[in-house]
C-alpha cells in the first residue's frame, strides 16, 4: 500500500495561479510539512584529489572568469571593473574551511554549512542542501546575493511564497540532437558578437561542457552480426556533416569535451564515467552538478549528483556563466520500505512510482527518496526511478549519496582514493546519508510512501508512460483499449473487425498479423540497459527460451542497443549473449535507436500489412517514452516494460495474452510453455550480476572512450574560431535569430489582431510540437530537401538536422498524430488559414500568415509542452510567427523555452479554457502588455480580446524578473550577447 505520511502535518500554503509549481493535474494540491530524517554527520577522512584526465579551464572566481574574457585593458570599463570588485568579495570566505587528509595535509578547502551553525541547515532536504551549497560559494552580491542565500536557508517559509533564486550549475551536460543547435547557436553568436565590434572570444564556455553523440545512429540492420559495424557506417554516411560540425566545436571554444558516435547513450556515460559526484578544482571542494539540454539527464541524480534537463538556450546561458533563475522549489518526500517480491523488476517499480507521483502532481518540484527500502536498491534501480522524472513530473528524482552509491563508484572504476575524498567531503559538510548513525528529522513539503513488496509486474501504455497496466491485467485492458474511442486509452476498432488476420508473406515463409501483433520488440534507453539485473534477466529469459525451443517470429523487428560498451563486455562474460543472438536480439549499435524513433524501416511486407488493413500493431521496448508517432509511424500502440518482458512479448508475438493463463507457445517436445517456465528468480539473476559485472570492465571501456575510433578519427576540420557557414548545406545552416541585431533593446510587445495558426487540447507534447523522427515524403521538410537535391533515402530523420532551422521551421507542428481542433476531428499536420479558410500544412499557414504581416497565437489544454526538453519546440513556433500560447498549464522547460525565445505564455483562469469561453480558434486575437518593461510584473493578470467582442482574463507566465529581462530583449540569447558586448 501507498499513503500520504500520517505524521505529515498540513499547512496552509501560498498558491500562485497558473504556476509552474502547481501540479498541471488540478488546481491545487495541498503542501504539507513532513518529518524524516537525516544523518548526524561524522569526522571520518580519508582521500585524495580526483583528477578526472580531462584539463578543464576552471578559474574558481567570476572575476577570474571575467578577466580571461577581456581582450586588453581597455576593455575594462567601469562596469567591468565595479563587476571584477563585487565578484572578489564573497562574504562568506569566514566559513571557507579546510578538509585534511588523515596522513597530513589536506584535500582543499570547502564552504561549510554546518559552521554557519543555523539550526534550520539541519531541516533541509539534502537537494536543498546542493543549492544552498552554491549559492554560498558563487555569491558575490551581484550576480548571487546574501538575501539568495537566506532565502534557501529558510525554505520552509520561503519556498511555498515561490520565492526566485539563482542557481550556478557546475557543468552542462549535451546530447549530439540538442548539442548540435546549440554549438550552432554559439557559432553564430560569435559572429552577431563580431558584428558588434566586440570580442568573439568572450562567447566561451566558463564551465565544463561534455557531449555525447548517441542519437543518431539507427537500427537500419537488424537481427545480424554485423548490425554495429554497419549502422555506424550509415551513420557516419548521414550524419559526417555534423560530426565534423561537433568536432570544429570540440577544438574552437575551450572547455568542451565530445565523446565520440558508437560509444554509449549520454546519460549512462554520464553516471559510470562524468559524474564526479564532488569536484576539486584548484584546491577547492563542491558538490558536482549538472544541467543538460535532454530531460533525461534527471538519471544522474540517482548518483547523489543534483541534475536535470533545461532547454538548449538555458545551458547555452549556463555555459556562459549567467546563473540559472530558478522558483525555490517544494520537495516531496517518498518514503520507501520492504523489498521487493521474488521475479519483479526496477522497471515495474519506477512505473510504479510514476504513476504514483504523477497522480500525488508534483510538476515543478524535486523528489527525495529515503528510508529502509533504500537499502534494497541497486544504484542502478535508483537510476532507473531517476531516468523517468520528467514523465512523473518532477524537476529532480533525488537520491542522496549513501553506502551504496560508494560501492558503485568503486564498481564503475572510480579509484578508492577518489571514492574516499567524496565521502569525506560529503560526511564533513552534512550530505552524506549513513543509515547505520542516529538520524535526525528534516521536513518536506509534502510525503509519499511505498512498500517495495506491493510493486508488481507491469507494462505502461498504449500512448503515455504513466499509464501503467498490470501485468495480469494487459489482455483485458487491451480489449478495452481496442474497443474506446480514440484517445490515450481508446483506438475505436469495430467490434466485428477487432479479431480480424491478415495473412502475407514474409520473405518467402507465411506470416500473420492481428491487432496488438508485436512488431518492434528492443532491448533500449539509458532508463533500463544502465541496469545489469534487467539485461542479464532478459538475457536469461532468452536462453531458458532456447532451452525449451522457443524462437522469436522473424517478422519481428528485434534489436539490443546498449548505453555503453560495458554492457556488451559482462553480456560476453556471462555467456549469455548467445542466446539473445539466437532470438534475434543482436546488439544493433551503442545509442537511444528505438526509444527516440530511430526504430529504422519495417520489412516493406509488415508495413504493407499493416497500413493495408489498419491494424492497430505494437512495439514492446524498454524505454521511458511511448508517445504517439514517436517510437515507428506504424506502431499505434506502444509499450514501455522491463528489458525481460521485451523477450517475452517477442516471444510470445502479441500484447494480447494473459500471461499467467496462456502458453507463450509451443516448445520443442510439444508441450505449451508458460511465461512461469521463461521467468527467472531474483536469486538466478543476482548471481549472473555478481559473478559477470567487474569493475576492470568499466576501467577498460572509459580509458578508450575519448580517444574515438577510426571514422571519427578521419575526420578533417579547420581550426578557426569562427565558423565558415556553407549556404549550401542541408544539415548545419545559419539562424536567423540575430539578423539586424543592435546593442539597444527591442522591448516588450503586445500581440494584436492575431489569428489562432492551432487550437489544441490537453497533453500536446513536445513529441507533437517539436520535429521528431523520420522525414514523411510529402512534408514541406522533404519539398525544401527535395529542391535541393537530396535524396528520399538520404533524407535521414529531423534530429540529425537540428542544426539546419529551415528544414526544422518545416517539420515543426508535423507530427501525423497531431489532433488540431481547427480540423473538426482530423488527425495529421494541417491546419486552416482562417482569413480563406484552406487547409493547409502548417508551415505554409504560418508562411502565409507571416508573408501578410498578421500575427498568429496558439491556443491550448492542459500540460502544454510534457516530455522532452527540446528547445526546438520553441524555436520552431518562434520561426512561424507565433507570438503567444494560451494554455491551460504548461510544462516546466517548455514554458521557459518559450520565454527564452520571446514568445508570451499565458494560462487561463483556473476553470477556464477555450472550450468553456466558447472560443473556436476562427477569432482574431489581441492582447495588451504594456510597453514598458517596468510595468510588467511576474504572473500578472492580461485581458486578452477578440474581434467577436468576447474578452477574459489570463494570467502572463513570466515568472521571475530575469525571464522579464529576457522579454525585454527579444530573448535570451540577445540577452547575453549584449550583456557580455558590455564587458
Amino acid at each position: 500500500m501507498y499513503v500520504f505520511s500520517s505524521s505529515c502535518v498540513h499547512v496552509n500554503p501560498t498558491f500562485y495561479p497558473c504556476s509552474s509549481k502547481s501540479s498541471s493535474l488540478s488546481t491545487s494540491v495541498s503542501s504539507s510539512s513532513c518529518r524524516a530524517f537525516r544523518p548526524t554527520g561524522s569526522s571520518y577522512f580519508r582521500s585524495i584529489r580526483w583528477s578526472y584526465g580531462v584539463n578543464w579551464k576552471s578559474p574558481i572566481t567570476l572575476k577570474a572568469h571575467i578577466r580571461a574574457s577581456l581582450a586588453t585593458p581597455l576593455n575594462l570599463n567601469s562596469f567591468n571593473r565595479k563587476l571584477v570588485t563585487m565578484a572578489s568579495e564573497n562574504p562568506f570566505n569566514g566559513i571557507l574551511t579546510s578538509l585534511p587528509k588523515p596522513e597530513g595535509g589536506e584535500f582543499g578547502k570547502y564552504y561549510s554549512l554546518p559552521a554557519l551553525n543555523d539550526p534550520r541547515i539541519d531541516k533541509l532536504p539534502y537537494s536543498i542542501r546542493i543549492l544552498l551549497e552554491s549559492a554560498i560559494r558563487n555569491c558575490d552580491n551581484f550576480q548571487v546575493k546574501k538575501e539568495d542565500v537566506e532565502k534557501i536557508i529558510d525554505w520552509e517559509n520561503t519556498s511555498p511564497k515561490l520565492a526566485e533564486i539563482p542557481f550556478k550549475p557546475a557543468r552542462v551536460l549535451l546530447q549530439d540532437f540538442t548539442g548540435v543547435p546549440a554549438v550552432v547557436d554559439l557559432a553564430c553568436m560569435r559572429d552577431a558578437m563580431n558584428k558588434l565590434g566586440s570580442d568573439a572570444d568572450k562567447i566561451n564556455p566558463l564551465v565544463p561542457v561534455d557531449l555525447v553523440i548517441d542519437h543518431s545512429v539507427q537500427v537500419d540492420v537488424a537481427r545480424s552480426e554485423n548490425a554495429v559495424q554497419a549502422n555506424m557506417e550509415l551513420e557516419f554516411q548521414r550524419n559526417k556533416e555534423r560530426f565534423a560540425f561537433l568536432k570544429w566545436g570540440s577544438n574552437a571554444f575551450r572547455n568542451m569535451l565530445v565523446v565520440p558516435p558508437g560509444s554509449g547513450i549520454v546519460h549512462q556515460v554520464n553516471l559510470e564515467y562524468l559524474g564526479r559526484v564532488v569536484f576539486n578544482r584548484e584546491g577547492l571542494l563542491y558538490p558536482d552538478s549538472v544541467v543538460g539540454t535532454d530531460s533525461h539527464t534527471t538519471m544522474i541524480d540517482g548518483l547523489g549528483v543534483a541534475g536535470w534537463g533545461v532547454g538548449g538556450i538555458e545551458a547555452e546561458a549556463t555555459m556562459l556563466g549567467q546563473p540559472m533563475s530558478m522558483v525555490l522549489p517544494g520537495v516531496v518526500g517518498f518514503k520507501l520500505s520492504g523489498k521487493l517480491c521474488n521475479g519483479v523488476t526496477a522497471t515495474d517499480l519506477v512505473l510504479t512510482v510514476t504513476q504514483m507521483l504523477r497522480k500525488h502532481g508534483v510538476v515543478g518540484k524535486f523528489v527525495e527518496f529515503y528510508g529502509d527500502g533504500m537499502a534494497e536498491l541497486s544504484l542502478a534501480d535508483r537510476a532507473t526511478i531517476a531516468n523517468m522524472s520528467p514523465e512523473y513530473g518532477a524537476t529532480m528524482g533525488f537520491f542522496p549519496v549513501d553506502h551504496v552509491t560508494l560501492q558503485y563508484l568503486k564498481l564503475t572504476g572510480r579509484s578508492d582514493d577518489t571514492v574516499a575524498m567524496i565521502e569525506a567531503y560529503l560526511r564533513a559538510n552534512n550530505m552524506f546519508v549513513d543509515y547505520n548513525e542516529p538520524q535526525h528529522e528534516k521536513v518536506y513539503t509534502s510525503c509519499l510512501y511505498l512498500d517495495l513488496a506491493d510493486v508488481e509486474p507491469c507494462v505502461s501504455g498504449p500512448k503515455r508512460p504513466h499509464d501503467r497496466v498490470p501485468l495480469k491485467e494487459m489482455k483485458s485492458d487491451w480489449h478495452s483499449c481496442l474497443e474506446n474511442k480514440v484517445g490515450f486509452k481508446g483506438f475505436a476498432v469495430p467490434k466485428d473487425a477487432q479479431e480480424k488476420v491478415v495473412k502475407f508473406s514474409f520473405q518467402g515463409q507465411d506470416a500473420e498479423l492481428k491487432h496488438g501483433s508485436v512488431v518492434i520488440a528492443a532491448i533500449t534507453s539509458c532508463t533500463n540497459t544502465s541496469n545489469p539485473s534487467v539485461m542479464l534477466g532478459a538475457a536469461l529469459v532468452a536462453k531458458k527460451a532456447c532451452d525449451l525451443g522457443l524462437q522469436v517470429k522473424p517478422w519481428v523487428k528485434t534489436s539490443l542497443a546498449p548505453g555503453s560498451g560495458v554492457v556488451t563486455k559482462y553480456l560476453l562474460q556471462s555467456g549469455l549473449q548467445k542466446y539473445l543472438n539466437q532470438q534475434g536480439f543482436h546488439i544493433v549499435g551503442y545509442g537511444c535507436t528505438t526509444c527516440i524513433g530511430n526504430s529504422g524501416d519495417l520489412d516493406e511486407s509488415v508495413s504493407s500489412a499493416i497500413s493495408e488493413n489498419d491494424i492497430v500493431a505494437a512495439a514492446v521496448l524498454s524505454g521511458n517514452r511511448n508517445f504517439e508517432g514517436r517510437v515507428h509511424p506504424l506502431t499505434r500502440a506502444n509499450y514501455l516494460a522491463s528489458p525481460p518482458l521485451v523477450v517475452a512479448y517477442a516471444l510470445a508475438g502479441t500484447v494480447d495474452i494473459d500471461f499467467e493463463k496462456e502458453p507463450i507457445g509451443v516448445g520443442k517436445d510439444g508441450k505449451n510453455v508458460y511465461f512461469r517456465d521463461i521467468w527467472p528468480s531474483t536469486e538466478e539473476i543476482a548471481e549472473v550480476v555478481q559473478s559477470s559485472v567487474l569493475p576492470d570492465m568499466f576501467k577498460n571501456t572509459y580509458e578508450a572512450i575519448t580517444k574515438g575510433n577510426n571514422m571519427w578519427n578521419q575526420l578533417s576540420v579547420p581550426a578557426a574560431k569562427l565558423y565558415s557557414w556553407d549556404p549550401s548545406s542541408t544539415y548545419i545552416h545559419e539562424p536567423p535569430y540575430f539578423k539586424d541585431m543592435t546593442m539597444a533593446p527591442p522591448g516588450p510587445h503586445g500581440v494584436k489582431d492575431a489569428y489562432c495558426l492551432l487550437n489544441f487540447g490537453d497533453s500536446i507534447t513536445t513529441d507533437h510540437i517539436s520535429p521528431a523522427g523520420s522525414i514523411h515524403k510529402d512534408s514541406p521538410a522533404a519539398k525544401y530537401l527535395n529542391e535541393r537535391g537530396v535524396d528520399r533515402r538520404d533524407f535521414n530523420s529531423y534530429g540529425s538536422r537540428r542544426g539546419n532551422d529551415e528544414i526544422m521551421a518545416r517539420g515543426t507542428f508535423a507530427n501525423i498524430r497531431i489532433v488540431n481542433k481547427l480540423l473538426n476531428g482530423e488527425v495529421g499536420p494541417k491546419t486552416i488559414h482562417v482569413p480563406t479558410g484552406e487547409k493547409l500544412s502548417v508551415f505554409d499557414a504560418a508562411m502565409k500568415y507571416k508573408s501578410a504581416g498578421q500575427d498568429t497565437i496558439i491556443l491550448a489544454g492542459a500540460e502544454y509542452g510534457s516530455g522532452s526538453s527540446r528547445d526546438w519546440a520553441a524555436k520552431g513556433p518562434m520561426l512561424l510567427g507565433v507570438k503567444a500560447v494560451v494554455a491551460k498549464s504548461f510544462e516546466r522547460i517548455h514554458r521557459s523555452n518559450l520565454v527564452g525565445m520571446g514568445i508570451v505564455p499565458l494560462c487561463f483562469k483556473a476553470g477556464e479554457d477555450a472550450d468553456s469561453l466558447g472560443l473556436t480558434g476562427h477569432e482574431r486575437f489581441t492582447i495588451d502588455l504594456p510597453d514598458k518593461i517596468s510595468e510588467i510584473r511576474p504572473g500578472q493578470d492580461v485581458t486578452v480580446r477578440t474581434d467577436t467582442g468576447k474578452s477574459f482574463t489570463c494570467v502572463v507566465r513570466f515568472d521571475t524578473e530575469v525571464e522579464l529581462a529576457y522579454f525585454n530583449h527579444g530573448g535570451i540569447l540577445p540577452y547575453v550577447i549584449r550583456q557580455l558586448s558590455q564587458q
